[in-house]
C-alpha cells in the first residue's frame, strides 16, 4: 500500500498531463499538492521539512528559468542579426532533407553539447536552432527530448557515473568488499568499470535511436504520416548511430567515463558531415520536408516566431557563415571548459549563494550563477551583438521577446521541481518509512522477484522522470539495484549499469525537462503532447536494456566483474 501511495504523484502527472492532455501550469500544482499531502499526512514528514524541500525546488526552478531565458536570448539575438538565416542556407547546404538534418543537428550536436554540460542543455541548444531552421516546434522539442537518452549518462563530462553512482554507492561496506574482491586496485577503477559497462548497454540500444528520430518525423509531422518514409533513410541513421556508438563505447573502454558522449560525438560529426555532403547513403528522390507551413497543425506551432525571410533586420551589416556559426562554437567552447577541472571553472563555482539546512532540516540549497549555462547563453548573446553588429531595435526586440517566453514558463517550473524535492525528502517522518522513491523501489522489486533484472532500467527511468536527472536517479537508487542484485544472485555491478541506462532513458520524459524545452519555443501548455510520443521511446529504451541484461545475466552471457 505504502509503495502504490509512493507512486500516486507520478501517476497524477501522468494521468493529468498524459491523459487529460492538460498543461504542466495546471497539472503540476495538482502533483505537488498530492506529494506535500502524502509527505504531511501519511510519511507524517515535518511542516518544516515539506517548507525547506519547497524552497530548495524554487531555487532549482529559479536556475531552470535563468538557463531557459538564455537559451531563449541567444535564439533571438540570432534570429534579429541575420545569423540564423545564414545558419540554415548552410545546413541546406549539407542536406535539404530534413531527416538528415534532425540527425546532425539532434543527434550529434545535441550529444555533444550533453557530454559538455548535461542537465537539459541540449534541448536547450538543438530545439531553438531547429526551429530556426524551419521545424514545427513540437518536432523540434520530440527530437530534443528523443535523444537525451543514449549521451546521458555520460553527460557533463561523466557526472551520472562520477557523482551520481559514486555517491549512491560510495561508503557502503559490502560494495566497497566486493571492489576489494574484483582486484579493480582503486574506487575510481570500479566507477570506470562500471561506466564501460553502461557504455556497451548503451551502444546496443542506443543503435536505433537515430531511425527512431527519422521515422517520429515522418510519421507526426510529415504530410502523409508515413513511417516508410523515415525507415527509408535506415542506411544513413545507422551509419551516423555507429559513427558516435562505436567512438563512444572505446572511449569508455579506454579513457573512462569523462569523454565518451563529447569524444564520441565530435567523431560521429567529423565522419557524418562529409557523407551528407556527399548524399551518400540517402534514398533517390526530392529531399523530404515537412508540408508547407499553411498546412502545420496548430498543435505543432509555438509562441516563438523565427522569420528568416527578413536577413538581419536587427543587425548594420550582413553576416558571414563563419560569424554565424561562431557564437555556437563560443558555446561548445565555454561549455566544455567550464565543466573541466581547469582553474577557471573553479572561478566560476567560487560565486555561489548558499542557504545551509534550511529551517534547521539539514537540507541545503544553493545557487551558482555564474556557473549556470544560462551565464554563457547570455555572454555569447552580447558578444553576438558586437560580433554582427546589430543595433538597438534588434538587441531590444531579442530581450523583449525572450523576457516574454521565459515567463509564459514558470507556473509550471514553480510547481513542478518543488514536487519533485518534496517527493525525495520523504524520509526522516514519524510514520517510519523510506524515503518515497526507495518505498517506491521496494514495492517493485517484491513483485518481480528473480525477474527484477527486467525492470531494473524502468525503475532507474522513474527516477529520472521525477528527479529530472540522470545523476540523482544513479544517487537515490544505484546502492538498492546493487543489493537486489547480490539478493538474487546475479553480478550486482550490472544491475548498477542497468540502473544508470534507465535513469539516461527517463530523461527522455523528465517533466521538467521537456517544461523547458517547450518554453524555449514558446511550447507552453503542450508538455503532454511530447511526452505520449516520446513515452514510446522510453518504454523501447529501458525494456530492450532489462531485456538484453535479463537475458545475459540469466545465460551468463555478460563478461563477470573482475
Amino acid at each position: 500500500m505504502t509503495a502504490l501511495l509512493a507512486f500516486l504523484p507520478i501517476l497524477v502527472v501522468g494521468i493529468l498531463l498524459v491523459g487529460f492532455r492538460l498543461p504542466a501550469s495546471r497539472a503540476m500544482p495538482v502533483s505537488y499538492l498530492v506529494a506535500a499531502g502524502l509527505a504531511l499526512f501519511v510519511w507524517q514528514v515535518p511542516v518544516a521539512k515539506v517548507a525547506a524541500a519547497s524552497i530548495k525546488g524554487l531555487t532549482v526552478t529559479v536556475q531552470l528559468l535563468y538557463i531557459i531565458f538564455g537559451a531563449i536570448l541567444l535564439l533571438n539575438t540570432l534570429k534579429h542579426s541575420g545569423a540564423l538565416a545564414v545558419i540554415r542556407n548552410g545546413f541546406t547546404n549539407i542536406s535539404a532533407d530534413r531527416r538528415v538534418q534532425v540527425i546532425i543537428i539532434a543527434w550529434l550536436f545535441g550529444a555533444f553539447i550533453e557530454g559538455a554540460a548535461g542537465f537539459g542543455t541540449p534541448a536547450a541548444v538543438t530545439v531553438p536552432l531547429m526551429v530556426g531552421l524551419g521545424f514545427p516546434a513540437l518536432a523540434a522539442v520530440v527530437a530534443g527530448m528523443i535523444i537525451q537518452s543514449t549521451p546521458v549518462s555520460f553527460g557533463a563530462v561523466g557526472t551520472p557515473i562520477l557523482v551520481g553512482v559514486n555517491k549512491g554507492l560510495a561508503g557502503d561496506e559490502p560494495v566497497q568488499t566486493a571492489v576489494a574482491e574484483m582486484g579493480l586496485g582503486h574506487w575510481e577503477g570500479f566507477l570506470a568499470f562500471v561506466g564501460f559497462k553502461v557504455a556497451l548497454l548503451h551502444v546496443i540500444v542506443g543503435t536505433m535511436i537515430p531511425l527512431l528520430l527519422v521515422v517520429f518525423m515522418t510519421r507526426f509531422f510529415g504530410k502523409n504520416k508515413s513511417v516508410r518514409e523515415g525507415l527509408a533513410v535506415w542506411p544513413f541513421a545507422l551509419f551516423a548511430s555507429f559513427a558516435l556508438t562505436v567512438p563512444y563505447g572505446l572511449v569508455a573502454g579506454f579513457l573512462g567515463p569523462e569523454f565518451p558522449s563529447l569524444l564520441g560525438a565530435l567523431i560521429g560529426l567529423a565522419i557524418v558531415v562529409p557523407v551528407a555532403k556527399r548524399g551518400w547513403l540517402m534514398p533517390k528522390g526530392e529531399p523530404w520536408d515537412f508540408p508547407p507551413r499553411p498546412e502545420w497543425e496548430v498543435g505543432w506551432m509555438g509562441g516563438v516566431e523565427v522569420d528568416l525571410k527578413s536577413g538581419q533586420a536587427g543587425g548594420s551589416a550582413k553576416v558571414g557563415a563563419f560569424a554565424a556559426w561562431l557564437p555556437y562554437l563560443f558555446v561548445a567552447a565555454l561549455l566544455v571548459v567550464s565543466r573541466l577541472s581547469v582553474p577557471f571553472a573553479g572561478w566560476l563555482k567560487a560565486v555561489e549563494f548558499k542557504w545551509a539546512s534550511i529551517f534547521w532540516t539539514g537540507i541545503d540549497a544553493s545557487l551558482q550563477p555564474l556557473y549556470l549555462p544560462g551565464t554563457v547563453f547570455i555572454v555569447v548573446s552580447l558578444i553576438a551583438v558586437a560580433l554582427h553588429r546589430m543595433n538597438g531595435t534588434g538587441v531590444s526586440a531579442a530581450w523583449g521577446e525572450s523576457f516574454k517566453t521565459t515567463a509564459k514558463a514558470s507556473i509550471a517550473l514553480v510547481f513542478t521541481v518543488p514536487m519533485v524535492q518534496v517527493f525525495l525528502h520523504t524520509d526522516g517522518g514519524l510514520a517510519g518509512y523510506e524515503k518515497m522513491p526507495i518505498v517506491l523501489a521496494n514495492g517493485v522489486a517484491a513483485l518481480a522477484g528473480e525477474a527484477y533484472p527486467l525492470l531494473a532500467p524502468v525503475l532507474g527511468g522513474f527516477g529520472a522522470f521525477v528527479a529530472g536527472s540522470n545523476t540523482i536517479s544513479n544517487m537515490m537508487f544505484s546502492l538498492f539495484q546493487f543489493n537486489v542484485g547480490v539478493k538474487i544472485g546475479v553480478d550486482p555491478t550490472w544491475m548498477v549499469a542497468l540502473q544508470a541506462v534507465g535513469g539516461a532513458a527517463g530523461n527522455v520524459i523528465c517533466v521538467h525537462n521537456v517544461v523547458s524545452a517547450s518554453a524555449v519555443v514558446g511550447l507552453t501548455g503542450r508538455e503532454g503532447d511530447v511526452i505520449r510520443k516520446t513515452l514510446l521511446v522510453f518504454v523501447y529504451y529501458a525494456l530492450t536494456a532489462g531485456v538484453i541484461g535479463f537475458v545475459f545475466l540469466k545465460l551468463g552471457l555478460l563478461p563477470p566483474s573482475g
